[in-house]
């Protein structure tokens, strides 16, 4: 049977918890920021395909871009999200 001593996990050589941790935080906002962009980018086919505000759309667009760029950049989510609130509200404006 195996030797079932005290687990030396902290001083067990290769061993990076921090590392894992960023990497884990890193992988987190990447998924948040790219969720964000892909939901502006669908509203904006959605603008296309219901109203067809193409300027709107490509506008809209090309600004959700920018924002994901800024945000993968800084590591800021929340301008992701004002984004997506504001493709909304894009639809709901050419749309009525």
């Amino acid at each position: 049977m195996a030797d079932h001593g005290t687990v030396e996990y902290a001083t067990a050589k290769g061993n990076d918890l921090a590392a894992h941790e960023a990497g884990y935080e890193d992988f987190g906002h990447l998924a948040f920021v790219g969720t964000m962009h892909v939901i502006s980018v669908v509203i904006g086919l959605c603008i296309v395909g219901v109203t067809d505000h193409c300027g709107i759309a490509v506008t809209l667009t090309m600004f959700a871009t920018f924002v994901a760029m800024h945000g993968l950049a800084s590591g800021a989510k929340v301008p992701s999200a004002v984004m997506v609130v504001i493709s909304l509200l894009g639809l709901a404006l050419t749309t009525t």
